[in-house]
This record gives C-alpha cells, structure tokens and sequence, in this order.
C-alpha cells in the first residue's frame, strides 16, 4: 500500500470506529498514524484535541500537532493554525503571523484558504465591493492584507453611533462588506441547528417555546479567519478584548420565528449560576452583526428602552447588558421579533468580562 493510501486510510478508519462510538479507539488510531508523519491524520488529531472533540481537550498539545503538520506541508494545518494566531488563545492576536499563514495554505492549494482571502480582500474595499486579489499565495503577493494601513482597515470598523445612552446601544452602519455577510451565511446554512435555551435547573440546554429560531454555532477550530475578522472588529467596536468572546454563533430566523423577551446576562441572583459566573464571568456585552435584508418584521425590541431597531445588511450593533462591577441591568430585557416575510440572519456574539480562552 503507498504512503498517501495508508494516510487516507488512517483518517477513514477512524470515521469508521467513531460511527460505533469506539472514539478512543478512533483517537489511537489518529495518533499512531501521526507518529508515523501523516500530515492529515496529525492535523485531523490536532483539531480534536484542541476542542475536544470526542476527545480529551488539550490545547496546547494540540496546537503543536498543528505546527509539525505545517512543517510537514499541511495545508489545512496552516489555514487552523491562522486561527490559533488570530484568536489570542497563547497570546496577544497575531494577525500578520495569521494572514501569513493563511496566504501559506492557498499556495498549497487549500481551497476554503484561497476563499477567505478573497473575502478579507474585500473589506479593503472603500465601498466594500470586493477588489479582484486572485488568489493571494505569500504576504508578498498581497501586501495590502498586511501592511499597517492594511491591517487596521480589516480590524478596526468607523466609529459608531450611541442609540441609546444608558445602558449603552451603538450601532454601527458599515460594520462589515457585503461578501463578509455572504460568507458567514454560507457557512452557517450547512450546520443549523434549532436553538435551545439553558435551564440553570437542570444543567443542560433545552428545547423552549420562548425560543424558535434556528442557529450554528462555531468552534475554534470550525471557525476561520473572517469569523475571527468580525470578532477583531467587535473588540475594537465595543473596547473589550477578543479572548472575552465566546464561541462565535449565526442566528436564523424564518417566517414566524423569534426569541422572546430574555436577558443575555448570567443572573447573579440565581443560584443555578453562581458557579458559572464563578468559572467564566458575565456576559457584559451582546454584538450583534446584521447578515440579510429582504425580510419584514424581525426588529430588534427593547421594550423597557423603548428602543426598537431594524438592522441593515452589514450593521452592527451592541448593547451592554451589565451595570457596575458586572451587575445584571434589568432594563436590558430585549427579543427578536418574527420575520413576517423572508428570513432573517445575525451573526450573534457574548462578551463576557473574562477571558473565554483560556491555556490548558
């Protein structure tokens, strides 16, 4: 049997022995392949244990399965170790070392590479139409992703606007170009899920009536590098760093669905959340980054602000959910009315007042 068929038959019988749910098997199998240098059975070990994907999380070990991949030639590796630079998870955000990677993966004909760099490009764009990079291959071939103005035109969006004083709303009207929204669509469509809500009780998230709509939330290592873009951009948009941010998450809307009214904050005040906020802190912040137009209804409501908001493709919008010293603010009471005609889709982020990332 050739090398390559012994590579991919690796990474096949371990799919094999996780459809039976012998994943510590499916794991062994990951790791001798690796040891043997599998470039694709290492990177594929590495996204597990990095999340913990049936799997137990190690990030740190797993981020350096990431980087012997890339020295073996991986591509896919490059493009999950760009996200690893741009996330902050083992230090400040490296988005230069990112895009670097990034550029690294597409010369080696990493295809989903090639696209996030024409998706970036377009945000370089004054209009936000989508200038033609081709498909840029070093940091050399497209310097404009990399140098300093470059650099702050990708990860720094125009002030905003304060639509409501306290608690703070601002929005921002050009928070993100067309082919950013398109993307982050496109990525979601193929992993909705209906959303569910948690009940501090039981310890789990359920299925609720309050809460209708659809979602697809990402991992660090299923999100990529214009997710990450579009967190960058929320930190500087709100002030608070992105390694606060929990996983990034698309929200769907169809005709006739909704959430309810709800807050975004963890209560204090309820004992189910005592050592939630204990471990990971408040969500002080919602981001919101609206994807669509061509959908009626589906307004944004504050009901206790008086502060109903439509947003427009590409907007983006936060409230602060907390008071002093991450006190719940209960005027924050919002919802998501129902679409009366189309779909609606946000991008959705919480911001808490910790690090989400933390070293294992």
């Amino acid at each position: 049997m050739s090398e390559a068929a012994q590579q991919s038959s690796a990474i096949a019988r371990a799919r094999e022995l996780d459809a039976e749910g012998r994943h510590d098997d499916a794991i062994n199998e990951l790791a001798e392949a690796a040891q043997r240098g599998d470039v694709e059975a290492t990177t594929q070990l590495a996204k597990r244990i990095i999340v913990g994907d049936r799997a137990p999380r190690l990030r740190r070990q797993g981020v350096g399965l990431l980087r012997d991949a890339v020295k073996m030639g991986g591509a896919e590796a490059a493009d999950r170790l760009a996200v690893v630079h741009a996330s902050g998870a083992f230090g400040p955000p490296d988005w230069r070392g990112a895009l670097g990677l990034l550029m690294l993966a597409a010369e080696r004909g990493w295809d989903p590479a090639r696209a996030q760099l024409e998706v970036l490009g377009s945000m370089l764009g004054a209009d936000g139409a989508a200038p033609r990079l081709g498909a840029p291959t070093s940091p050399a071939a497209a310097p404009a992703l990399v140098d300093d103005a470059g650099l702050r035109a990708l990860l720094v969006p125009a002030p905003g606007a304060v639509v409501h004083d306290d608690p703070r709303i601002c929005a921002f009207p050009s928070f993100v170009g067309g082919a950013v929204c398109d993307w982050l669509i496109g990525q979601a469509r193929r992993k909705l899920k209906r959303a569910r809500v948690y009940d501090a009780y039981s310890k789990t998230d359920i299925v609720d009536e309050s809460r209708t709509n659809s979602c697809a939330v990402f991992n660090m290592m299923e999100a990529d590098l214009v997710h990450l873009l579009v967190q960058a951009r929320m930190a500087a948009g709100c002030g608070q760093p992105a390694r606060h941010m929990e996983a990034p998450t698309v929200l769907h809307y169809a005709v006739g669905e909704t959430i309810e009214d709800h807050y975004d904050f963890i209560d204090p005040a309820h004992p189910g959340y005592a050592e939630e906020i204990r471990r990971s802190g408040n969500r002080v912040i919602t981001f919101l980054v609206y994807l669509n137009e061509g959908y009626e209804g589906g307004d944004t409501v504050f009901p206790k602000l008086g502060v109903e908001h439509a947003g427009r493709r590409g907007e983006g919008l936060f409230f602060v959910n907390t008071g002093r010293d991450s006190q719940a603010d209960l005027r924050t009471l919002h919802s998501g009315r129902p679409p009366t005609r189309g779909e609606k889709w946000v991008f959705s982020q919480f911001v808490r007042d910790r690090p989400e990332l933390i070293e294992d």
